[in-house]
C-alpha cells in the first residue's frame, strides 16, 4: 500500500552520524592519554632523539591530554565526592514509570543481574515476565497510594538503596489550549510526585547501612521553554531545581546517599512520534539504551553525577549567558520552538482510556 510519507533525517544513511559520535571515538583515540603517550613511543621506537621536534610536539599534547583527565577526575570528585559501593545483590531499585520504555529497559537489566526492582505505574508492565522485576500498581500522584507502596516494597524486597524517578507526561498544546485539569495533571506527575516518591523512600534509603542513589530525569527544555510545551518545560525546570536543593539537603545530612540529575534532549520515544530534529548531527535523537548505559554506569560504581545526552544537553546552560538577541538566534537556529509542530504522539490502549477522561494527555514514559 503506497503511503505519502517523506522520508526524514532518520532514514537516511548518514543518520547515525552526530557530533555525539564523533566526540566518542575522539575520546578513546586521539584525546585518549594511552593513545596520546603510544605516539611518543612510537617516534622513540625509529630512534628518533628525544630532542627532535616530532617528539617535543607529541609529548606537549600528550601531557595537555593527560593534564585534561587528571583535572577533569579531580573536578569530579571535589563536585561529587568519593563513590559508594554497591553489591547488586543487597540493592533494592524503585523506579517510577517502568513500566515501558527507558524505565522498564532498566529495569529489565536490573532484574537479570540480580538486583531486587520494584516498578511502580498506573499501567501494566509491557513485558510481564521480566525477570526479578516485582510490580506494584502506583498512581505517583497520589500520595496515599506512594505511601502504601514504600511499605509494600519494605516489607517484601527489604529497605530501598536506589530510587529512579523517570515517570512523566506531556501535552503537547499551547498554553491556551490546555485546561486546568490538564494543567493539574502534569504539574502533578512531573513535579508533585518527585516530592511524594522522595518524602516516602529517602528515610528508608537512610536506614540502610549500603547508602544510595538517588535517580532525577529532566529535560533540557527544563531550561529552554518551548511552544506547544509549557507546562511540560516548567515542571521540568522545577524538578531540576529540586535536585539541586536535595543534593545540597543530602550532603549535609546524609552524605551517603548520591545524586544523580539525567538531562536529556529528543529522546526516542513513541510519544514523540513526528518531532523532527533540526540538525541529526548537532542535535541526534538519544535513543533509551544510550541512556540507560549511562544511569547504570553511574549507579554501578557507586557516583553522584551530572549526565547530559546529547552533547548540547551539557552546555544548555550557557544558553542564559548569551545576549539576548543571540538567544533568540539561537532558538531560530536550533527549532526549538518549531519542532511540535509536526507532533503526533502515539497512544497505547492504557492512554486512550485515560484519555478518555482528560482528552489530549499523552503518557510518556522516558
Amino acid at each position: 500500500m503506497a503511503t505519502n510519507q517523506r522520508p526524514t533525517a532518520r532514514d537516511s544513511w548518514f543518520a547515525p552520524l552526530s557530533i555525539d559520535l564523533v566526540l566518542k571515538v575522539l575520546y578513546v583515540t586521539f584525546l585518549h592519554p594511552f593513545v596520546a603517550w603510544m605516539v611518543v613511543l612510537c617516534f622513540r621506537a625509529e630512534h628518533m632523539a628525544w630532542d627532535a621536534m616530532p617528539i617535543r610536539v607529541s609529548i606537549a599534547y600528550a601531557s595537555i591530554v593527560s593534564a585534561g583527565w587528571i583535572l577533569a577526575a579531580i573536578d569530579r570528585r571535589i563536585a561529587f565526592g568519593p563513590p559508594r559501593n554497591v553489591d547488586l545483590s543487597d540493592e533494592v531499585i524503585v523506579i517510577t514509570g517502568g513500566a515501558s520504555g527507558l524505565g522498564l529497559l532498566i529495569a529489565e537489566i536490573y532484574g537479570m543481574r540480580g538486583a531486587s526492582v520494584a516498578v511502580l505505574d498506573v499501567k501494566e508492565l509491557d513485558n510481564s515476565e521480566a525477570r526479578g522485576v516485582a510490580f506494584y500498581k502506583c498512581d505517583v500522584t497520589d500520595k496515599a497510594q506512594v505511601i502504601k507502596a514504600a511499605a509494600e516494597i519494605e516489607r517484601d524486597l527489604g529497605l530501598p538503596t536506589i530510587l529512579i524517578n523517570n515517570a512523566a507526561i506531556v501535552n503537547g498544546k499551547r498554553l491556551l489550549d490546555l485546561d486546568f485539569d490538564e494543567i493539574d495533571r502534569t504539574l502533578s506527575t512531573n513535579l508533585a510526585s518527585h516530592f511524594y516518591t522522595l518524602k516516602a523512600f529517602i528515610p528508608g534509603i537512610a536506614r540502610s547501612e549500603l547508602g544510595g542513589t538517588i535517580v532525577t530525569i529532566t529535560s533540557v527544555l527544563g531550561e529552554l521553554g518551548a511552544i506547544q510545551l509549557s507546562d511540560y518545560a516548567a515542571s521540568k525546570a522545577g524538578v531540576s531545581a529540586l535536585h539541586r536543593s536535595l543534593t545540597a539537603e543530602l550532603k549535609s545530612s546524609h552524605p551517603h546517599i548520591r545524586t544523580v540529575l539525567v538531562t536529556l534532549g529528543q529522546l526516542s520515544t513513541p510519544l514523540f512520534h513526528g518531532v523532527q530534529t533540526p540538525s541529526s548531527f548537532f542535535a541526534p535523537v538519544v535513543e533509551p539504551i544510550d541512556v540507560a548505559k549511562d544511569i547504570i554506569s553511574a549507579i554501578d560504581n557507586g557516583r553522584a553525577e551530572s549526565i547530559g545526552m546529547p552533547l548540547y544537553a551539557r552546555w544548555v546552560g550557557w544558553y542564559h549567558v548569551l545576549p539576548l538577541s543571540l538567544q533568540k538566534l539561537a532558538r531560530w537556529a536550533s527549532g526549538v520552538d518549531t519542532a511540535m509542530a509536526s507532533f503526533v504522539g502515539r497512544r497505547t490502549a492504557a492512554d486512550k482510556a485515560l484519555a478518555k477522561k482528560r482528552p489530549g494527555v499523552l503518557i510518556e514514559k522516558s
